[in-house]
């Protein structure tokens, strides 16, 4: 199964609602940038609540930027996503290792320990929109459940999961994120939070083969649901030679200068999709010569 977002609405609108499936996008981030099993929860978690996200934004050239940034081990996540389903990320030490927690699960808050997230809107204006909150327990779900209550006021469950198999590739990811409306009434209120008492976590539900379809109406079943959009999610990043180019065209004169006097090739690293781009000196000299023509 293609990995997905399901976007619906419940008891008559007083509750909008997004459910993922993530697996090859996390899988995908933890490939390319070669992370270790808690990590790769991490960083997993975070794309999938930051993709959910980003589908909730308005415009095509939309972008949303999670950063995390903590005292553990990993010390910093990064997430990229838009309104379309692509999303990218990585983690400033992907093979931070950690000990499992008390309940013999990858500890996902011990690797990223206290600190802060902070959101990033750039939605065109001139000025991003960006918050910044103290993460509650670094595990990711209650930190966005907690920005979305004390930054944008809207009440929300944010249930993230990443389950790892043996060979440390990624078994199942997922989640789903509900936001009440309003003028949600006090009973939708109490049979939701009922239902949320009793519901297995999200690899649990995933691993019983539910979709994110499934998942919603296990969670939303009795207050009637009804899926409005299907968006298909995957990891995407636009980098490219061009694009990286423009990097050493920003460079002043003399830095470049050096880097073709050293006669080396040069090798310039995307941090989202960790590839690697290469700049022969006869590249970097056409270089120098595009910057020149532009001062």
């Amino acid at each position: 199964m293609a990995d997905y977002i399901v976007r619906a609405t419940a008891a008559n609108a007083q509750i909008r609602a997004f459910a993922i499936t993530s697996r090859d996008t996390v899988e995908h981030a933890r490939s390319a940038h070669d992370l270790s099993p808690v990590v790769t929860a991490a960083l997993g978690r975070l794309m999938t609540g930051g993709v959910m996200m980003g589908s909730m934004l308005k415009g095509e050239k939309d972008l949303l930027t999670l950063q995390v940034g903590g005292k553990g081990p990993v010390r910093g996540l990064t997430v990229t996503a838009d309104s379309g389903g692509h999303v990218k990320g990585y983690a400033d030490c992907p093979q931070a290792m950690m000990p499992p927690n008390s309940e013999g699960k990858l500890d996902v808050g011990g690797v990223i320990g206290k600190g802060t997230l902070t959101v990033i809107k750039d939605m065109g204006l001139k000025e991003p929109y960006s918050s910044t909150v103290a993460l509650q327990t670094g595990e990711i779900g209650d930190d966005l459940t907690y920005y979305f209550a004390a930054s944008e006021q809207v009440p929300s469950v944010v249930a993230l999961g990443v389950l790892m198999d043996r060979n440390n590739t990624v078994r199942q990811a997922g989640g789903f994120i509900l936001q009440l409306m309003p003028f949600t009434e006090e009973a939708v209120i109490a049979a939701l939070e009922k239902k949320l008492a009793a519901l297995a976590p999200v690899t649990t539900l995933l691993e019983a083969g539910n979709g994110p379809e499934q998942i919603l109406e296990l969670v939303l079943g009795e207050l009637g649901v009804e899926v409005t959009d299907r968006v298909p999610v995957e990891f995407y990043c636009n980098c490219s030679k061009e694009r990286v180019e423009k990097v050493l065209i920003s460079l002043n004169r003399k830095e470049l200068q050096e880097l073709i006097d050293e006669g080396r090739d040069v090798e310039l690293n995307c941090h989202f999709c960790n590839t690697d781009y290469v700049f022969t000196v006869e590249e970097l000299k056409q270089v120098q010569r595009k910057g020149h023509h532009k001062k």
